[in-house]
C-alpha cells in the first residue's frame, strides 16, 4: 500500500453519492510531504516520456501539478473555469462537466501557452466520469500538441472515467485505484501490480 492509499484510509472520508473528501491532506488543507512523493512517483511512471508541459485544471489539481512540473523541470499551465478578462481573446475553450459538483463549466487556457508539436502530461486530483481530461484533451488536439499521459491521484475505477480515457487511447497512472466505496466508509483499492 502507498502512502497516498494509506493518507486516504486514515484521513479521507467517504461521503453518501459516492463522493471522496480528502480535502485535510489533498485538495484543499494540503501536505506538501505528500505532495512531493506523489510527484516523484509520476515521475517515475512517466520518466522515460517526453513531457514539454504539464496541464491541470483549477484549482484542485494545480498543488499537485507544480509539484509534478518541478520534478520534470517543465513549465505548468492551468486551465481556468470561465472567462477571464486578463486571459486575452486569443483561447481555447472546452466544456467541463465536474462530477462533484453536478454541473458544467468551460475551461479556457490562451492559445500562447500551447504550442503546436507540444508534448503534454494532464494532471489532476481525481478521475471519475474522465470528463476533465477530456475537456484538456479537445484543448490539446486543438492547440496541436499531443497528450502524452494523464497522471491521476485518484482514480474511481467503479465510474465509467478510466474505460472511457483508456478506450481513446490515454495512458493513465493514477496512484490510488478504488475498486468500490461504500456509504459506510469502506474503500477497496485494486492491487497493485
Amino acid at each position: 500500500m502507498n502512502s497516498l492509499q494509506r493518507r486516504i484510509l486514515t484521513d479521507g472520508d467517504v461521503l453518501p453519492g459516492g463522493i471522496l473528501k480528502v480535502d485535510s491532506f489533498l485538495n484543499h488543507q494540503v501536505d506538501v510531504r505528500l505532495l512531493r512523493q506523489m510527484a516523484d512517483d509520476f515521475y517515475a511512471a512517466f520518466q522515460n516520456t517526453k513531457i514539454d508541459k504539464i496541464l491541470t485544471i483549477e484549482a484542485s489539481g494545480i498543488a499537485i501539478a507544480c509539484y509534478v512540473a518541478e520534478r520534470f523541470d517543465v513549465p505548468l499551465v492551468f486551465a481556468k473555469k470561465g472567462r477571464h478578462k486578463n486571459v486575452g481573446n486569443d483561447v481555447l475553450t472546452a466544456e467541463v462537466f465536474s462530477f462533484t459538483k453536478g454541473t458544467s463549466y468551460n475551461v479556457t487556457v490562451s492559445r500562447k501557452y500551447l504550442q503546436p508539436g507540444e508534448r503534454v502530461l494532464v494532471v489532476d486530483d481525481f478521475l471519475a466520469n474522465g470528463q476533465a481530461v477530456l475537456g484538456l484533451k479537445k484543448i490539446l488536439d486543438e492547440a496541436g500538441c499531443e497528450l502524452v499521459g494523464a497522471a491521476i491521484a485518484i482514480e474511481k475505477a467503479f465510474q465509467p472515467g478510466e474505460k472511457l480515457l483508456r478506450d481513446a487511447g490515454i495512458d493513465v497512472k493514477a496512484l490510488a485505484v478504488i475498486e468500490s466505496m461504500s456509504d459506510d466508509g469502506q474503500i477497496v483499492f485494486r492491487d497493485e501490480d
